[in-house]
């Protein structure tokens, strides 16, 4: 967490006064993100599904920025319950300059499991939890609020099959992850169509961490701790791979950059690794006849119904 050049190369602006809700901000890419924001002089509030994982990254901002504002906050992405619980709690706050949508599951299960809402896991937790957090949080943005999702290379390397979201004509944990991606980045750049509709001056955007992985990663006590076998296998792939700590930068200058705009797509510049650069997504993630039918699919699937400016 330490602002050392050698760790972050970019420097974010001053965002005192600034309010940022990051999901799944107790590990990995969210917890880097959220201790980056609430670095620059951001209120971060900080969701995830487990009190005591919550509590460890609290306390491991805490300990490096003393005068940190961050609060937790309880939310199973995977559960619609507690999702729209969770949004109800924000709703008393204050409202929010942007959202991070970068809760997911990455170790996708072997078998195909079903949420507590009866969709399939990865899909409930990387897309449909998300989609029902921005129906309900959309209206407490603030003009010029920025949602930022997270998408993956995953989607350059798979098929999409619209019609079988749900996975239940044939499951794999690699399609069940790479269709997830794919399904968010679809709905990031129809939720920013819909803004830019409605004449609305909230943006949607997608950010994508390249490589990502633990090993090449600081480490944070109880956040991020790595074997030392595990250190050693990351490290053979130095070439290619880089630190959540770096991946996060991704999404950060997504969010609070001033050249970064609704519809856009970020990575990294080598495509795994490197400093923020503006790429072109697929095809199919911005094909506004695929994204018509995941949207309605979404709502369906979350009993939502998420007009956008009405």
């Amino acid at each position: 967490m330490s602002a050392r050049r050698g760790w972050y190369p970019l420097e974010l602006p001053s965002l005192a006064g600034r309010r940022y809700l990051v999901t799944g901000a107790n590990a990995g890419l969210g917890f880097f993100t959220a201790a980056r924001l609430a670095g620059a002089g951001a209120h971060v509030v900080l969701a995830g599904r487990s009190p005591e994982r919550l509590e460890a990254a609290l306390a491991a901002i805490r300990g490096a920025r003393p005068e940190a504002s961050i609060e937790p906050i309880v939310i199973d992405q995977a559960s619609l319950a507690s999702v729209r619980a969770g949004a109800k709690r924000l709703l008393h706050r204050d409202r929010f300059d942007g959202i991070v949508a970068n809760a997911g599951m990455v170790h996708t299960p072997g078998a195909r499991a079903t949420s507590p809402d009866g969709n399939e896991l990865v899909l409930a937790t990387n897309v449909l939890g998300h989609f029902a957090l921005f129906a309900e949080l959309l209206p407490h943005l603030t003009d010029g609020a920025r949602i930022v999702s997270l998408g993956s290379l995953s989607s350059r390397l798979s098929t999409f099959r619209v019609d079988d979201l749900q996975l239940e004509r044939g499951y794999d944990f690699w399609r069940a992850y790479a269709q997830s991606k794919i399904a968010s980045q679809v709905i990031a750049f129809e939720l920013d169509r819909r803004l830019r509709a409605a004449g609305l001056g909230v943006a949607s955007l997608v950010a994508h961490p390249g490589y990502s992985i633990s090993g090449r990663t600081p480490r944070v006590p109880g956040v991020n701790e790595p074997g030392p076998g595990d250190r050693f296998a990351d490290a053979l792939q130095a070439a290619w791979a880089q630190g959540k700590h770096r991946g996060a930068e991704i999404t950060l200058h997504a969010l609070t950059a001033p050249e970064a705009t609704g519809g856009q797509f970020w990575g990294p510049r080598f495509s795994t690794k490197g400093d923020p650069t503006l790429q072109t997504p697929t095809r199919t993630s911005t094909d506004p006849a695929i994204a018509a039918r995941v949207w309605a699919f979404a709502e369906q699937a979350t009993g939502t119904t998420f007009s956008v400016g009405s």
